[in-house]
């Protein structure tokens, strides 16, 4: 199983890869209450509920580039595999394989944070239109305006978690 909290919502362990919004395996085991042997082996046995689009495997720097992300450790233990990563559609398809109450319960928080990301990203797409328009139409004195928009519409970077001890 995944070293997620019981109580961890879906919209918390969706991340960007490849473009696409995924939950890797071991979240949505966690999230779906089975073990991620459990999920990777229906995956397997339905090939064919599983294409492209719906889940891929990570590449080895993908995975690197996402274990450096959320500093997790590089010792003894852990996973002998490369990730799957599960889209929307590849999330709903593992809870209908899974078959159980708390997966299929869980399948409709998990879409519901889908849909919540990807409206979120297409009002942002949608202001940034705005602001383009908006520039075209005037001047260059509002030059700075624009440039001050676009960076509060910039997501901040994520606050890394400093290594060592600390003086306190």
């Amino acid at each position: 199983m995944s070293n997620l909290p019981a109580r961890i919502a879906p919209q918390d362990v969706i991340t960007r890869i490849r473009g696409h919004a995924v939950i890797l395996d071991a979240d949505l085991a966690a999230l779906y209450g089975v073990a991620v042997k459990s999920l990777n082996e229906q995956v397997r046995r339905n090939p064919d509920r599983f294409p492209e689009p719906f889940m891929f495997r990570l590449t080895a720097s993908e995975w690197e580039r996402l274990r450096s992300q959320f500093a997790t450790s590089k010792g003894r233990g852990g996973r002998r595999y490369l990730p799957y990563a599960f889209t929307e559609h590849g999330a709903i398809m593992a809870a209908n394989v899974l078959n159980s109450a708390q997966a299929i319960q869980m399948s409709v928080a998990v879409v519901t944070a889908f849909v919540k990301l990807r409206r979120m990203a297409l009002s942002v797409e949608g202001l940034a239109r705005k602001v383009d328009e908006l520039e075209r139409k005037y001047d260059k004195q509002f030059k700075v305006v624009f440039d001050a928009v676009r960076r509060l519409m910039t997501p901040p970077e994520p606050p890394r978690k400093r290594i060592g001890f600390s003086h306190e």
